[in-house]
């Protein structure tokens, strides 16, 4: 275990790598303890940062943002324009940040998002911010890259509802757009430039600053006692299962209802409760989705994949149940959302 008192900062960062290492082979920080001993871990916020610090290793296996992405600065001012663009909708009313807001968290703020015509969809829009270290897109993770993931919402009757054909007529008849492929990709105004400018402006939405991060880097009062207690439960319960890494979540897949099942019924649940499921077709992915980032998660209410939970504090006590199998107490719910809340980063930029 690092202690944080006596540890440099080259120390910290290879401790942190290697126990990401770890967690990425084996699948798993480590498995909570069934034997968990409720009123001990009900302690105060005070009593529990006695011995934070020096008995804490900093992030386990969280690791902190980068401060600076590097993207092709020509292909991120087209990406931005397209993003933006409602004229790639069928009936010219949505965008890509119709339901990507980056004033929101990079959401829309409604339990599912509206597409054309204001057409309802099945699931929760997830953020598009830090979705460049998410290890594949969609909450069934059916895009491998950002890239892929253009053809979803473009394509989709409930979405954009177009087509590329009439995506690719649309850019080309704009003098701007020409004016911008003719810099970015030598004035090839193809499927392929398109969903790379998109991309490039996507990899660009990175939230650095957080507070935790500060934490992590060595700014030891970066966070209250709440917050450490916070962080301390988020160990110590196993949160680290499924949420970990850079963007503390966003790299594997995992059941909802892995401890105790969340559908009484499978007869019952929505096409898109069904997970991964609808993409391999395999008993093993029922209800499997991929593990959302939990970085500016206080901004992006409502939760989970259908948007049915919302607030974080009800998140929190759903997924302890659920996936850990711990009811938590009042004081232990106030902390997580505490410490959830330190997850809030430096916000992109909304033209």
């Amino acid at each position: 275990m690092i202690a944080r008192k006596s540890a440099s900062m080259p120390v910290l960062c290879a401790g942190a790598l290697l126990v990401t290492a770890a967690v990425l082979a084996v699948g798993s920080w480590w498995e909570p303890d069934a034997s968990r001993d409720a009123p001990a871990l009900a302690a105060t916020a005070a009593d529990a940062v006695e011995e934070h610090v020096a008995t804490t290793p900093v992030g386990g296996p969280l690791l902190p943002l980068p401060t600076d992405v590097e993207v092709d600065p020509v292909r991120r001012t087209l990406g931005e324009r397209l993003f933006h663009d409602t004229g790639l909708s069928a009936d010219g009313t949505v965008s890509c940040a119709t339901c990507h807001d980056l004033a929101r968290g990079g959401v829309d703020g409604l339990r599912v998002s509206r597409g054309v015509g204001g057409r309802e969809g099945e699931l929760n829009a997830p953020t598009v911010l830090n979705a460049a270290f998410n290890f594949r897109q969609f909450w069934d993770g059916r895009a491998p890259t950002l890239e892929d993931q253009v053809d979803g919402p473009l394509l989709h009757a409930d979405e954009l509802g177009s087509g590329w054909d009439a995506a690719l007529a649309h850019v080309r008849a704009d003098p701007v757009y020409r004016e911008l492929f003719a810099d970015a990709y030598d004035g090839r105004i193809v499927r392929e430039t398109i969903c790379n400018a998109i991309a490039t402006f996507e990899r660009s939405l990175v939230t650095p600053g957080a507070r935790f991060d500060r934490f992590l880097l060595g700014e030891a009062d970066a966070l209250d006692a709440r917050e450490l207690r916070g962080h301390e439960l988020f160990l110590e319960l196993g949160c680290t299962t499924c949420h970990q890494g850079v963007n503390i979540g966003g790299n594997m897949f995992q059941v909802f209802g892995r401890i105790r099942p969340f559908y009484e019924d499978d007869a019952e649940v929505a096409p898109a409760d069904r997970g991964r499921f609808n993409v391999t077709g395999r008993e093993e992915d029922l209800h499997k989705f991929k593990v959302p980032s939990l970085r500016n998660v206080a901004l992006t209410a409502p939760y989970l994949h259908d948007g049915s939970v919302e607030t974080l504090g009800e998140t929190v006590q759903l997924m302890a149940r659920h996936e850990l199998g711990f009811d938590l107490t009042d004081p232990e719910v106030d902390a997580l959302v505490a410490f959830l809340h330190t997850l809030t980063g430096e916000q992109p930029a909304s033209p």
